[in-house]
């Protein structure tokens, strides 16, 4: 079984580093070292700084891959326009097992990183600086960075600069989650979407990005946009952060040239010489066949064209020796635990998914699969943040790439191979379904307080509560609620009093709960068919 990786992995290079620089004499550069390893850093225009990351083709690094000179133009217009200060965030929340760049990063470099963020502040002109953590040692290091510049948080300094410390969940990390913590909500996505960039922090417009992202354009702009180009590919120039698990010898962070062969970052990690598969860009990506590992590059494009996908840089081998829907199967029910709880698609769905795997490996047949594709389909594009989104390409992906495997168990008994657990979890088990803390009082994350009754003699199938609260009520085929009677979340107390108020028929009701302990959701299982089933997810925004 395959260890949790530790917050700081060993940190390797391709070529020469950029990013690295000055890991291979300290620990942790501090401010005196970072300035003798990497030079004093010039400002800049905010109309110089767009072009500098024009020509670089400078994209986000924390999986979106949204062109980062568009998104600095966009927050540039947006606060003129207002005549509104705008605000930058940094978001280090870096809360997928297998990923680890970004923590590497803000242990060991938090400064390089702190000089994107600060050449952004004033090229625009903001007064506000939050970088957003998940760990402990991240929040150690980026507070320890910010007094060794002198920054702080007082209302008469300069620019305000402090750290925002959320949960490690997956959906902390979207930036509409950090957007909301900072202005002093729980850390998971607002049900409508908006953009930080006209909309973020305090209403004022945002500039957000992954931590890598600004210090690549730290590195840039010391540099200058020639020499930036003279490393990796034309068109995407630069080096790459990657983390490599899975069924690897050495766990590691490597920084790489865009256009090094992926065969050779697996070689450097100890990877098996022919692995079954490779899953590029992490939880949320997409898997690659052993085939298709020999023509793949390190580099969005390249990935993108061979079925692959660069994502927030997670590089996962697993060995010929493991079941790979067996792999995917404990992804898949960890991604379901990882669900905020507030929208029907992702929180209803994504369970029935992971259902759904572990029905074909139990011998479902083709009727499991095809529940499993369509439980799939009807979850995309219809949350509050991407996590639904990306669990769902993770599991098209898996039965696109496994072909063989999955017709051994769909039309036959098996592949008959064991999991040996190589893709990375967190250790100590899943959290509870839920909002994942972010400033919610500890009496919302207990045990249920109160029951929810359906009187069936009144009941007429209207479907509002499957609208209004899809933490409990489903759908089925008719029509109706497939549950008679469930546990309220203490976070959707009032969500289920709103349902019972609106309900035309009048056939709901909620009890106080008085047992010593609640009883589990009665969450239906994956069945064959559409109708009820598309209509059971109800509307998730």
């Amino acid at each position: 079984m395959n260890e949790a990786l530790p917050d700081v992995p060993e940190v390797r290079v391709v070529g020469l580093p950029q990013l690295t620089s000055g890991f291979d004499l300290v620990e942790r550069l501090d401010l005196p070292m970072h300035l003798k390893v990497h030079g004093p850093l010039e400002p800049m225009g905010g109309e110089q700084l767009a072009q500098l990351s024009e020509r670089i083709n400078l994209k986000g690094r924390g999986g979106a891959g949204f062109p980062f000179h568009k998104k600095l133009r966009s927050v540039a217009e947006a606060a003129i326009r207002r005549g509104v200060r705008p605000v930058v965030v940094v978001n280090g929340s870096e809360d997928e097992p297998a990923c680890r760049k970004d923590t590497v990063m803000i242990n060991r470099a938090p400064h390089l990183i702190l000089d994107g963020a600060l050449l952004v502040a004033e090229a625009l002109g903001a007064r506000t600086l939050v970088i957003g953590v998940t760990r402990e040692s991240t929040q150690r290091s980026m507070e320890a960075a910010l007094s060794e510049r002198g920054l702080t948080n007082r209302r008469n300094a300069t620019i305000r600069a402090r750290v925002q410390r959320n949960p490690v969940r997956m959906v902390t990390g979207a930036a509409a989650s950090l957007v909301r913590s900072i202005d002093g909500g729980p850390a998971i996505p607002p049900g409508r979407k908006t953009s930080a960039s006209q909309n973020g922090v305090g209403g004022a417009p945002t500039l957000l990005s992954n931590a890598e992202t600004f210090a690549q354009l730290a590195i840039a702009a010391r540099i200058g946009a020639e020499r930036y180009g003279n490393t990796g590919l034309y068109d995407e120039p630069g080096t790459v952060l990657l983390t490599v698990s899975g069924a690897v010898a050495r766990p590691m962070v490597i920084e790489a040239p865009t256009g090094v062969p992926l065969r050779y970052i697996l070689q450097l990690a100890g990877a098996p010489p022919v692995p079954q598969g490779v899953l590029t860009g992490g939880y949320h990506g997409k898997w690659l066949d052993s085939a298709t590992v020999n023509e793949a590059i390190v580099s969005r494009n390249s990935l993108d064209a061979v079925g692959g996908a660069l994502g927030a840089g997670a590089i996962l081998p697993i060995t010929q020796s493991t079941c790979p829907l067996g792999e995917s199967l404990r992804v898949a029910q960890w991604l379901a635990e990882e669900s905020a709880g507030q929208c029907g698609p992702c929180y209803l769905g994504l369970p029935a998914a992971a259902r759904g795997m572990e029905d074909i490996l139990n011998g479902g047949g083709p009727a499991a699969l095809e529940a499993l594709k369509q439980v799939a389909n009807s979850v995309k594009r219809r949350g509050a943040c991407s996590h639904p989104d990306g669990s769902a390409m993770f599991l098209e992906s898996t039965i696109k790439a496994f072909t063989d495997d999955l017709a051994a168990h769909v039309l036959g008994n098996g592949c008959g191979r064991p999991v040996e657990g190589v893709l990375p979890l967190f250790e100590g088990g899943q959290q509870p379904t839920g909002i994942p803390g972010g400033g919610q009082p500890e009496e919302e994350q207990g045990a249920p307080r109160q029951k929810i009754f359906v009187d069936w003699t009144l009941c007429r199938g209207h479907g509002l509560c499957a609208d209004i609260l899809p933490e409990v009520f489903q759908l089925g085929a008719d029509g109706f609620p497939t549950v008679a009677q469930a546990g309220v979340p203490r976070y959707a107390e009032a969500k289920a009093l709103r349902a019972v108020r609106r309900c035309p028929a009048l056939a709901l009701r909620l009890e106080e709960d008085t047992r010593g302990a609640a009883p589990r959701q009665n969450l239906p299982a994956v069945r064959e068919g559409g109708g009820g089933g598309r209509r059971a997810l109800g509307r998730g925004r």
